[in-house]
Formats: C-alpha cells, sequence, structure tokens
C-alpha cells in the first residue's frame, strides 16, 4: 500500500475521538469513513460517521495518547502508511508507529436491536441536567420508565445508601409498550448535545445525536 495523501483532522472528528478514548484507550480506524469503538465490557458501543475518508487501516493502542500528539500542534498535517503515521507542522514532525491489531478490542459492528418499544427525545439542557444531578447526588443509576404519554427520567442509588433522587419527565415520540430500565451513570459517557433514544425489548438502548452523525448502544438492565 502506498502513502495516502495528507489529511488533516477537523476539530469534530478530533473531539469525537476523545470521546471515544473515554470508552476505550486503543481503537482500529477502518479504511472510509465510520469510526467505531466499544468498552472492555461490551456495555458501550459507539459510531461515527466523519467527513474524513480514511485510506488506511489505522490500529492504535493509547488513542490519548495519539491524540495528545496531535495537539502539540497548531495545524497538523497527517500522514498514514501501512505502519505509521507522520504527523508533521511546518519543519517538526512526528513518527508514531501503529499498535499490532491483534492487542486491540476492536469494535465490528453495532449489536442487533429490535424494533422499538420506546422513542422519545432529551434535549442538551436536559441531559445535563440528569448528569449533573447524578453527579452532586452521588447516585450510580439512570432509570428509564415509559407508560403511556411520558417517560420519567430518574437518577437514584442502586445500593440505597442514599435516598436522594432527581426526575425529569419527558414528552415520549413513541411508546408502544411500557418499558423500565436502568443504566449505569458511568457508562453515560455521551458528548454533549440533543439525543433520541430508543428502547427494546432487548438489554441494548440507542442514543443518537440530534446534530452529529453519532451514536451509541448503551447496555439497560430491564425491569
Amino acid at each position: 500500500m502506498s502513502t495516502v495523501t495528507k489529511m488533516r483532522l477537523s476539530k469534530e472528528t478530533f473531539n469525537i475521538l476523545k470521546n471515544f478514548a473515554g470508552i476505550n484507550s486503543n481503537i482500529m480506524i477502518q479504511p472510509g469513513n465510520v469510526i467505531r469503538t466499544k468498552s472492555l465490557g461490551n456495555n458501550i458501543y459507539a459510531e461515527a460517521k466523519v467527513t474524513e475518508d480514511f485510506d488506511a487501516t489505522i490500529p492504535l493502542w493509547d488513542l490519548n495518547q495519539f491524540l495528545g500528539v496531535i495537539s502539540m500542534f497548531n495545524t497538523p498535517d497527517l500522514e498514514f502508511d501501512e505502519t505509521q503515521v507522520t504527523i508533521s507542522n511546518g519543519k517538526s514532525s512526528i513518527t508514531y508507529h501503529y499498535a499490532a491489531a491483534s492487542l486491540l478490542n476492536v469494535a465490528t459492528k453495532a449489536p442487533r436491536m429490535g424494533d422499538a418499544n420506546v422513542v422519545f427525545d432529551i434535549g442538551e439542557q436536559e441531559l445535563y441536567e440528569v448528569l449533573k444531578a447524578a453527579s452532586i447526588l452521588q447516585v450510580d443509576q439512570l432509570e428509564i420508565e415509559a407508560d403511556g404519554d411520558t417517560v420519567s427520567i430518574s437518577v437514584l442509588d442502586s445500593k440505597q445508601n442514599t435516598k436522594n433522587s432527581f426526575k425529569i419527565d419527558i414528552p415520549a415520540i413513541t411508546v408502544n409498550k411500557a418499558t423500565k430500565g436502568r443504566i449505569n451513570i458511568a457508562e453515560m459517557k455521551l458528548i454533549p448535545g440533543a439525543y433520541t433514544v430508543e428502547l427494546t425489548d432487548t438489554v441494548v438502548s440507542k442514543f443518537t445525536h440530534k446534530t452529529l452523525d453519532l451514536f451509541y448502544n448503551l447496555a439497560i438492565q430491564k425491569g
């Protein structure tokens, strides 16, 4: 494979990769414009379509370190080849070597989901309030309960060390079946923004960003 044309990462793509590094420290970027990752416990899957079109397979062991190297330069050019990427800006450059692909926890495709029982939108401010409340109250669970035309989102403590809780009610778009489930707050590693949320009969939920071409599948405990 010959060296590809130099590219620059957009700020949007950089921020998506930074977010993905919080889900898994390593990543395999495949040729094309779709970037995927998953957590080591397979409780989080994330996928984004970006503006860049990668021509190479790029296995990275420490994504945070890689992004830190890029951040050393103001407007870096990235040039990928079979075993390494050259990151340059003017007279300065860094050669960054790929990891062995066999060592990585690689995401290949999204989990399968059935038809949605519940669909609703949550705004950026609403999501911020929910996560902020969980942080202040020091609770670890986000509970979603949908029945009728309303979705109730609460944060609470699974170990019942505290009875303090927070709840917000949101209009539902669709409720085909009453549904209740919990997501670990620690797994709510979402880029800020508004989302469309889908819940099914499976243990997988889907959060689709309203302005970015990005979605997350999060494990949800039913009942």
